[in-house]
């Protein structure tokens, strides 16, 4: 009896420390969504912007902003956090854009700057292009006219029949 007992406490012990730690013993079989938060912006996005950016051009190529500061709306604040659900990883970036009489003047943040951020978009250069590339890319011609499928012919089954 005393044996039967022993028994059933030590099983009972060891399903409840099982159930209490279940969740971290089996955490690697439960999904968890990652969770992406904020202005996702790449990096090719950052290098348009130019000094002296109006709001609505800085606007239109980052997007709108998470946070407009309350008391004064010269200062934008883009916040990314991405917190993975297989490892819990966090990625946190941000970028703060300054305006002054709608015109950008600075901007600070993990992103990093295009050499020509400091030329005026009036005065920037467009990207050049290659002779060799400016050339449209037609696509071959066939060369014979016939159809590729003949009408009419009743042993052909791809044929089209007219009734």
């Amino acid at each position: 009896m005393l044996n039967k007992k022993q028994s059933l406490t030590l099983l009972g012990a060891a399903a409840l420390s099982l159930s209490l730690s279940g969740c971290s013993v089996f955490d690697w079989l439960v999904y968890k969504p990652d969770i992406p938060q904020g202005n996702y912006m790449e990096p090719q996005q950052v290098e348009k912007l130019r000094i002296e950016m109006t709001k609505e051009q800085a606007e239109y190529v980052l997007g709108r902003p998470v946070l407009r500061d309350s008391f004064a709306d010269d200062t934008w604040y883009y916040v990314y956090h991405f917190k993975s659900g297989r490892d819990a990883s966090v990625i946190h970036k941000e970028l703060v854009l300054y305006f002054e009489n709608n015109q950008l003047v600075k901007v600070t943040g993990d992103y990093e700057l295009s050499s020509e951020f400091n030329t005026p978009l009036e005065q920037s250069k467009l990207p050049s292009v290659n002779a060799a590339e400016a050339v449209p890319q037609v696509p071959e011609q066939r060369g014979d006219e016939k159809p590729l499928v003949e009408e009419g012919k009743e042993n052909d089954p791809r044929a089209i029949r007219k009734f």
